[in-house]
């Protein structure tokens, strides 16, 4: 029985790695802040730096317009909308409770407009018109929702409605918001910049973003505001500095000030007592592999950039190895997985992740499938 082949790999030299321990630097813990839940997470590397309650189920009032947001961006994505689409505002959307982009029942509005009226001014007028846009009705999208949500593995939540208002099956965790907006950042950057924007006017009437930390913090370019009575004030806010890019979510705050408060402190937490670091890249050669019935080795690759979390000082000790899985055949797809590439910080398994061929691996000539078929007789 042929076993795995295991490679030590070497870190790229960009990262200065020193091959002699040094002493862990302490970890002072995380401040104190007056929330129901929170969590501060790498945007990258997934890493969780700080968390308390952060898989309890909770309210999320207009948190939950960035699940809507991730559904529409896929709508997008598909061809099954178009920013420069008008779609007509029905009388559901029109008598939308609470916050409002101020619509006119009858009218046909833009998707990039009713957008901007879902992520600035956080109105569930806009909001319901876009869910209706996308799936007919807003029973419909939020079951949309729902399967979107298990896809990119939020466990902890279930959504009613496009805007969040007020349900009891309808919550959330800190834990599940902060994926849901690592994943729209990643996966939709050209969408992700109306997060940032200060204003918006429709209909002859202005409205701030309800970000505050979008004035307080140069770095802070991002994302979404909740409140309700039963939720309390409700935060998701990413920064990026110097090429380290966290995402906080506070949930249960008692008034604004709090909750920015909040998120201020545990983003500063965070940025001051971790790094994070770029190891590989997407696409970037690791080794290469034989494969029965193919010429020629294989290169091996990771599909996405891989990143690595930890306390300042403490990725000089971070190191590798991959796992090439035995009797390869050919023909393998490019999305066929060949192996893992771990990496680990003294004996903690930081990431585990699937690597791949570059491409699609067809098998070799006639001569080439002869030898080969013959050898695995022996293998």
């Amino acid at each position: 029985m042929m076993k795995p082949t295991v490679l030590p790999l070497l870190l790229a030299a960009s990262l200065a790695l020193s091959q002699i321990a040094t002493a862990a630097t302490p970890v002072p813990p995380p401040p104190s802040v007056p929330a129901k839940g929170y969590v501060v997470v790498d945007a990258y590397s997934g890493r969780i730096v700080a968390g308390q309650n952060d898989t309890e189920r909770l309210e999320p009032a207009s948190l939950t317009k960035l699940m809507t947001a991730y559904v529409v961006f896929h709508a997008l994505q598909d061809g099954k909308l178009r920013l420069d689409q008008e779609v007509p505002i029905s009388e559901h959307a029109w008598k939308a409770e609470g916050s409002r982009t101020f619509l006119n029942v009858g009218t046909r509005v833009r998707v990039d407009t009713l957008i901007q009226g879902m992520i600035v001014q956080s109105g569930n007028d806009a909001t319901i018109a876009l869910a209706e846009a996308v799936a007919g009705s807003e029973a419909t999208f939020a079951a949309l929702m729902n399967q979107y949500a298990q896809r990119i593995g939020l466990t902890g939540s279930h959504w009613m409605n496009a805007p969040g208002l007020p349900d009891p099956q309808h919550y959330t965790t800190a834990r599940d918001i902060a994926t849901l907006s690592a994943a729209l950042i990643r996966e939709f950057p050209q969408y992700y910049k109306w997060y940032s924007q200060r204003s918006f006017t429709y209909n002859n009437i202005t409205q701030q973003n309800r970000n505050g930390l979008l004035e307080r913090d140069p770095t802070v370019d991002g994302i979404k505001t909740g409140h309700t009575d039963a939720a309390g004030y409700c935060l998701a806010a990413s920064a990026l500095r110097d090429g380290m890019r966290l995402v906080s979510v506070v949930m249960g705050t008692a008034s604004p000030k709090a909750r920015e408060d909040a998120s201020a402190a545990l983003l500063g937490y965070g940025f001051n007592v971790y790094e994070t670091k770029k190891l590989y890249a997407a696409g970037k050669t690791l080794t290469t592999a034989h494969v029965f019935k193919v010429g020629e080795p294989v290169a091996v690759v990771v599909r996405n950039d891989l990143y690595a979390t930890a306390a300042r000082g403490e990725l000089a000790g971070v190191r590798s190895s991959l796992t090439i899985n035995p009797r390869l055949i050919a023909p393998l797809a490019a999305n066929a997985p060949i192996g893992r590439l771990k990496v680990l910080l003294g004996d903690t398994v930081i990431s585990d992740v699937p690597v791949y061929p570059s491409d699609a691996v067809p098998t070799g000539n006639m001569f080439r499938r002869a030898i080969d078929t013959v050898r695995l007789w022996f293998n």
